[in-house]
């Protein structure tokens, strides 16, 4: 069901915050899109009463009050979000799709607090694949999510109903969770974005297991932007989930302007014409943007992603489901149940083995992927019907996780992008991976992807938006280079090896002066501030956190690490250089940057 009469469809992050920013709207428009969500649609299972939507927005005008009405405090102040029915919302049911199975959380999820301390609004939990086993989006008592284009296709899933009422324009973003692919397989059969972070950066305290060992919460957008601000904000270490991990800020946080790409040397699409005409058409087209594509070996990445579901990974299911398999077996779907008892026909030394394999795959894989900014799969190889995946509910099911089973048993990082659309109007999506902590990175080449795409946004037919300027990624330094570690210059490699990216060229403010110092090799400037002086051309990186120290640690004297300002008056971090080592030094500030000054020292 659309909500063609709302004027908030499709809405984007920015278009909430500006809106609510400009006093143009007030939260109590909630009570309308909620009301107008009644009805028969299988992508809800619960939405808020009008008595759970009152209380939270009485307690969201206590968070702006503390907040002074500072709403940059605020960052998803009043914006509707709805959560996958296995994630814990304190007042709401989660039954994981299973009513015999269904509690009452006292507590919300860590993800859930996190955004609603941000002043994010539940609207409603989504429907799934029972247990968050399948990625089709039919395996639910609460019936069959459709597809968003076409009715007679699948959704995808697990995470049926979170990517449905995102690609709809219902809320301006959802959580899912992704084990086997349930984050992304929804993403690419709906036309919107699905991340699908590294293992251990959103926490799965009061998410209902699947996996725990490979379990992730992902998230659903309309744009990558805001995809990664909800993962910014939920994201982080917490001490209650055994899984969580602390990022270690040593992946690069952006991918430069000529990404080289791996593609896997052998695709299968299992037929389907229509999806294969989109991912070459895709590869075409990441061409044209001037990036490089390599095929690699996809052989292990092929067999790892066999073991998910073919081999003794499944026990974690069992383990998972083994109370209700016990007490209510037949209240579980009868594929779930044939997929989750298959856990019971394996024993500890079968897991062991399974587990030596993982490893030496995922370290095959992790090779595989050195010297390349991201691997580009198509999302899933093929899309079917309702009434085809009645006839092979397995043999599609599988089909579809060939390009995602993999990805969280080797321990990589994943982006959904929407590619474009088949001959018969359906969507077909591309996938970039890279290992873990390269979320940022990815980010970084969606946002550029999805601006070259230019395609609508999910079913609503809204154009994306400009993009607003990116702040700079958490986990960074920006680092102003002057000199010999300018691009092309003798110690560029010192930033590159240490995963930094170019930002871009600029110049410093007007009152700097530029010296060739005597002696240096190989031959470097020193930067100096001055009464009067001039603009000096600049490079901006940004440089992974947990690098900066050792670059730093390599800077020789006479120069330094301190504060340089930029003709915009940004502040950044950059080269300056001792006061006494300039006594003899070359003025060559009329030169206006380096580059000019050793161009003018070779030989005509």
């Amino acid at each position: 069901m659309q909500l063609r009469s709302m004027p908030t469809l499709g809405w984007t992050l920015h278009d909430w915050q500006h809106a609510y920013r400009q006093e143009a709207l007030s939260p109590s428009v909630l009570f309308e899109l909620l009301q107008q969500a009644q009805g028969v649609d299988s992508a809800w299972i619960t939405l808020a009463s009008p008595e759970q939507l009152a209380q939270r927005l009485a307690g969201l005008a206590e968070q702006l009050e503390v907040a002074q009405g500072d709403f940059s405090k605020l960052p998803l102040y009043g914006v509707p979000f709805a959560v996958k029915d296995n994630i814990d919302a304190a007042g709401w049911q989660t039954s994981a799709a299973c009513p015999e199975f269904a509690y009452q959380p006292e507590q919300d999820a860590t993800v859930v607090s996190r955004l609603q301390a941000a002043g994010a609004v539940l609207i409603g939990k989504t429907n799934l694949d029972q247990f968050a086993t399948g990625l089709v989006g039919t395996r639910s008592p609460f019936g069959a999510v459709p597809n968003t284009f076409n009715a007679d296709y699948v959704s995808g899933g697990s995470s049926s109903g979170s990517a449905s009422v995102v690609a709809r324009g219902l809320v301006a973003f959802s959580l899912g969770t992704d084990t086997a692919g349930s984050g992304r397989v929804p993403a690419g059969f709906n036309n919107i974005v699905g991340l699908k972070p590294t293992k251990g950066w959103l926490p799965t305290t009061g998410v209902v297991p699947a996996c725990r060992t490979l379990d992730c919460v992902s998230v659903f957008a309309l744009t990558v932007e805001d995809a990664e601000c909800v993962a910014q904000i939920a994201g982080g270490y917490d001490a209650a989930d055994a899984y969580s991990r602390t990022n270690p800020a040593t992946a690069p946080v952006a991918i430069g302007s000529t990404p080289r790409l791996a593609i896997p040397d052998t695709l299968e699409f299992f037929g389907d014409q229509q999806n294969q005409a989109v991912f070459e058409k895709t590869l075409q087209r990441l061409r044209d943007l001037g990036m490089t594509l390599v095929p690699i070996d996809f052989t292990p990445f092929r067999q790892l992603a066999e073991q998910l579901y073919q081999g003794p990974w499944v026990a974690e299911r069992t383990v998972a489901l083994t109370s209700m398999l016990k007490s209510s077996p037949q209240a579980i779907d009868p594929v779930v149940r044939s997929v989750v008892e298959n856990g019971y026909t394996y024993d500890a030394c079968d897991v062991y083995r399974a587990e030596y394999l993982r490893a030496e795959l995922s370290r095959a894989i992790n090779k595989a992927l050195e010297g390349f900014d991201a691997l580009v799969v198509p999302t899933s190889p093929t899309l079917r019907t309702l009434e085809e995946m009645k006839v092979e509910p397995i043999l599609f099911n599988s089909q579809f996780g060939t390009y995602t089973n993999f990805t969280n048993l080797a321990d990589l990082s994943a982006l959904a992008l929407p590619a474009g659309l088949r001959g018969d109007g359906l969507p077909a999506g591309i996938t970039l991976l890279a290992p873990a902590w390269h979320d940022l990175a990815l980010a970084s080449l969606g946002k550029r992807l999805q601006t070259a795409f230019d395609l609508p946004l999910g079913c609503t037919g809204r154009s994306r938006p400009l993009v607003i300027e990116q702040p700079q990624a958490p986990g960074s330094v920006r680092l102003a280079v002057v000199g010999a570690h300018l691009t092309g210059m003798p110690l560029n490699f010192q930033l590159r090896n240490r995963n930094a990216v170019l930002v871009e060229q600029t110049l410093t403010a007007a009152d700097y002066r530029l010296f060739a110092l005597p002696g240096s090799v190989p031959p470097k400037p020193g930067l100096a501030r001055a009464a009067e002086g001039a603009s000096i051309i600049v490079e901006l990186w940004d440089i992974p956190l947990a690098r900066f120290g050792e670059f730093v640690a390599e800077i020789p004297p006479p120069l330094g690490i301190g504060n340089l300002q930029l003709a915009d008056g940004r502040w950044v971090k950059g080269f300056i250089c001792e006061p006494l080592a300039l006594e003899n030094a070359e003025d060559i500030t009329p030169f206006g940057g380096w580059r000019a000054f050793i161009a003018s020292r070779k030989p005509a």
